[in-house]
């Protein structure tokens, strides 16, 4: 049985490395400022299953199989890269379009499916699980131990995420002018580029 100390320390580690910039993040916050607070929650549910879906398959024994093999890590990391970079096209081509009543509600489940995609193609996740978790499991901890610990990191990144969500989304409404808008998407596009090209350079190895 994990003791209550080592849980609580391995809590603090999730949140302390959940604050730390990454694509989640850059991209939660992003789409929040552009869009406002309900896509950003649809995304953050996405990607809480995706971390979820992760560690199930780190507890088995899979993230650790793609981890080694190094065609299976760099498809991966190459389909996160570039889903990305996706990301920001479409982001840049939806803020020239106008935006009815309905549009963002209509399009919740299309918010959920890019934060599911997002998490699931980043590999850093994954390292995460391999690299990160381990520590606090003591020697021939049974799959349960595992999976408590990936839940704690579930919900410390789930607990970030939806402040990011929060606090981004109190600046959509100063971009709801068509102007301000088209102007975001292109910078909400630029940044999504970069954010790319971040995760491209600091993945280069597992």
């Amino acid at each position: 049985m994990l003791s209550l100390p080592t849980l609580a320390t391995f809590f603090v580690t999730a949140l302390a490395i959940e604050l730390t910039p990454g694509p989640n993040m850059a991209y939660l916050a992003l789409l929040s400022a552009e869009r406002g607070r309900r896509p950003g929650l649809f995304a953050v549910a996405g990607v809480t299953l995706g971390l979820a879906i992760i560690g199930l398959l780190a507890a088995l024994g899979l993230a650790a199989i793609i981890a080694q093999n190094q065609l299976a890590y760099q498809a991966v990391r190459w389909a996160g890269i570039l889903y990305l970079v996706w990301l920001g096209y479409d982001s840049w081509r939806d803020a020239q379009k106008p935006v009815g009543q309905e549009d963002y509600s209509a399009r919740s489940h299309i918010y959920f499916r890019r934060g599911l995609i997002t998490n699931l193609l980043n590999p850093k996740a994954a390292v995460f699980y391999l690299a990160v978790l381990p520590n606090f499991l003591p020697a021939q901890a049974s799959v349960a131990s595992f999976i408590l610990l990936a839940a704690i990191y579930v919900f410390a990144a789930t607990f970030v995420h939806t402040m990011i969500v929060v606090l981004a989304s109190q600046l959509q409404p100063f971009f709801v002018q068509p102007e301000r808008r088209r102007t975001l998407g292109a910078i909400f596009g630029l940044l999504l580029v970069g954010v790319a090209i971040w995760l491209g350079l600091s993945t280069r190895q597992v």
